[in-house]
């Protein structure tokens, strides 16, 4: 008759996955524990936490709260695999002295024990990293945020502390940049009658109204429109203020047409259609437009970082190396915000100076004792 306390453990076993390369360095690393108690001395900064199988992270904590045996006595008795046993098994159902001897049969040299360690520590950073631009993700997409853009820039710096921390644990070399294919940038609802495409074109409108605050609007960049045509707009605006023209409804569409826009199907009605309704300030519509920027290319950002985690042909130095790039992309975009929400700096109040003293007849000379002294004689 079966034993059902066996089959349990059978299944236990059973929902370990096969697949992943990372289970047969964990499996190499304490085969090698087992068979040469010492070695754990020599793994330097590895946890249960960084195993991705909860019944090997639980081996690997009873192997750390164990004071390993002399080689002498392992040698002649099972002492120390009992003693794991004993300490793992309340936190690792379905473990079995079986199951030991897997590990040891999985162990090609016990010798290598550092680099097993070291592909499985490694692993764990993949998988942090995953993690962070996950959460960048959420964030950038989250329509409930009070505060979305200051919560994107969290996320981010979250995402560069992550690769900071790694950094140390695992030096840079020389090497190339991961050849992922990346997706493309997620699409942005853009369709007529959305508040994109709306405080999109009451940013020209009022532009085109008030054109003195152009100037002051340098954080702003055409390819921060998500509508194309609006973007080439309001390029148009910008070159006839670089160049001190005259700005308006109908300067903006001659300049159009030299941008080629006329020719791509857009009439000079719709245009002027376009720049003929003002409401509000520029700098607040500007914000607007440069908020839903940042919020895109933090998705887009997460979206590639998440892509050099999938990406199994990356090393750990690749995907450090590519995900600061795409922080960096982001970081041009976070500088620019920061401009444009700088609170205005207030300079002190100016004191007025004390009034000058009226001129009289100077004040007498005073005559010292000596010299009194001396007319005196």
């Amino acid at each position: 008759m079966p034993n059902p306390a066996s089959q349990q453990e059978d299944l236990a076993l059973d929902d370990i996955p096969a697949d992943p390369p990372v289970r047969f360095a964990e499996q190499a690393l304490l085969g090698a524990i087992i068979l040469e108690p010492l070695r754990i001395k020599t793994l330097g900064p590895l946890g249960p936490e960084h195993f991705s199988v909860p019944m090997h992270g639980a081996l690997f904590a009873a192997m750390s709260a164990l004071t390993p045996p002399a080689s002498e006595v392992h040698a002649r008795e099972p002492v120390w695999i009992t003693a794991l046993l004993d300490r793992a098994r309340p936190h690792a159902r379905g473990l079995t002295a079986s199951y030991l001897h897997t590990l040891t049969d999985a162990c090609p040299n016990p010798s290598h024990a550092p680099a097993y360690a070291q592909m499985i520590v490694a692993n764990r950073a993949r998988l942090t990293i995953r993690a962070a631009a996950e959460r960048l993700v959420q964030a950038a997409t989250d329509p409930t945020l009070p505060n979305p853009a200051a919560h994107v820039l969290d996320r981010a710096d979250a995402v560069a502390a992550v690769l900071d921390g790694l950094t140390g644990l695992f030096p840079s070399h020389p090497g190339s940049l991961p050849r992922t294919v990346l997706p493309p940038p997620p699409t942005r609802d853009t369709a007529p009658g959305t508040d994109t495409a709306g405080e999109e074109q009451l940013l020209l409108s009022t532009a085109a109204a008030r054109p003195v605050y152009l100037p002051e609007m340098r954080w702003l960049r055409p390819e921060d429109f998500a509508v194309p045509l609006h973007g080439v707009l309001y390029r148009c605006m910008t070159s006839l203020a670089h160049r001190g023209d005259p700005i308006d409804a109908v300067t903006v569409l001659w300049e159009a047409q030299h941008h080629g826009l006329l020719a791509s199907g857009t009439t000079a009605t719709e245009v002027l259609d376009m720049l003929a309704a003002p409401a509000g300030s520029p700098e607040h519509w500007g914000e607007q437009i440069l908020q839903r920027s940042l919020l895109h290319h933090a998705h887009t950002t997460g979206l590639h970082i998440h892509a050099y985690t999938d990406d199994p042909a990356n090393t750990l130095h690749q995907l450090i190396t590519g995900s600061r790039r795409a922080l960096a992309d982001l970081g041009a975009v976070r500088a620019r915000w920061q401009h444009a929400t700088r609170p205005p700096s207030v300079s002190p109040p100016r004191t007025k100076p004390a009034p000058a003293a009226r001129a009289g007849p100077p004040a007498p000379r005073p005559t010292s004792v000596a010299g009194s002294s001396r007319a005196s004689r």
